[in-house]
């Protein structure tokens, strides 16, 4: 077989399982395709390395993405269960719709204004609660300006997975078939975030928004985390504000259950010229 013919295994993973012209340059590690326990003959929805992510390997699949149509992913696990959510198949990559089907300015729009309702089963007073989302309250700010990014974004992806892989060592290697990276989770049907909505595709339309305002790329995603690298984080405080607004609508356990203080402005300060962002549900 020649080296940049598509092993086969891969090609299901490919609508009716054709690559078209795609090629694939790079040696991969021993794995398999994983599909959806829920279903029965459906496509896989990604390939997994069956080891730990050799080191440098991001890089190089990254760099052919264009060619092979395959986007590389570090792979976490459930609290150390190497066997979750991957091997145990916890994906529904054919019960899910195309990220651009959404408008992510109404979604993130319509998530900020469930998540600054009090109700009287609330833990927090409604004075309380307006607080945690000050100086906004319940107003939602609309979506914060594009940033010239500073780095290449590639570049800058390719620097950042390997410093989550060697801070990481255990994490595994995936392939979605993909276009452009921010439609991972479409496609591979992610239930990261199932306790808050049960549509992946709704944050990967998000996700492409940020992939073009801020140069964010997908480096790699956990049973419920989501790790990116940012080439044009906010550089200021204002910035960072309108930023922070959009995370919370995305993932509000980052603020609600994230480091002290708990609160909107906290957790911008954070924001400024961080070149990585993470998202974890509860």
């Amino acid at each position: 077989m020649s080296p940049n013919v598509l092993p086969v295994e891969l090609l299901e993973l490919f609508p009716d399982g054709d690559p078209g012209q795609r090629s694939l340059s790079v040696s991969l590690p021993p794995g398999r395709t994983v599909r959806g326990a829920e279903g029965a003959g459906e496509r896989p929805a990604l390939w997994v390395s069956d080891g730990p992510a050799p080191a440098g390997l991001w890089s190089q699949l990254h760099a052919v993405h264009q060619r092979s149509g395959l986007w590389p992913l570090l792979l976490d696990s459930y609290h150390g269960d190497a066997a979750r959510p991957w091997d145990e198949g916890e994906v529904w990559p054919d019960d899910t719709s195309a990220p651009g089907q959404h408008d992510p300015e109404r979604l993130l729009a319509g998530w900020w204004a469930g998540y600054t309702q009090t109700d009287e089963d609330d833990q927090l007073s409604g004075e309380e609660r307006l607080a945690v989302t000050a100086p906004y309250g319940r107003d939602w700010p609309g979506l914060a300006a594009a940033v010239r990014p500073r780095v290449a974004p590639e570049q800058h992806a390719d620097h950042w997975a390997e410093q989550l892989s060697q801070a990481q060592p255990a994490m595994r290697l995936g392939l979605v078939a993909v276009d452009r990276g921010s439609d991972v989770l479409a496609v591979a049907g992610w239930q990261g975030a199932v306790n808050y909505t049960g549509e992946p595709a709704e944050r990967g339309a998000v996700l492409r928004s940020w992939e073009d305002r801020f140069g964010a790329r997908v480096i790699g995603v956990g049973f419920a985390e989501l790790y990116l690298s940012v080439a044009a984080p906010p550089s200021g405080t204002d910035e960072a504000l309108r930023v922070a607004a959009e995370h919370f609508a995305f993932c509000p356990d980052n603020i609600w259950q994230g480091q002290r203080p708990c609160t909107l402005a906290g957790y911008a300060d954070r924001l400024i010229d961080a070149p990585t962002w993470a998202f974890w549900w509860d």
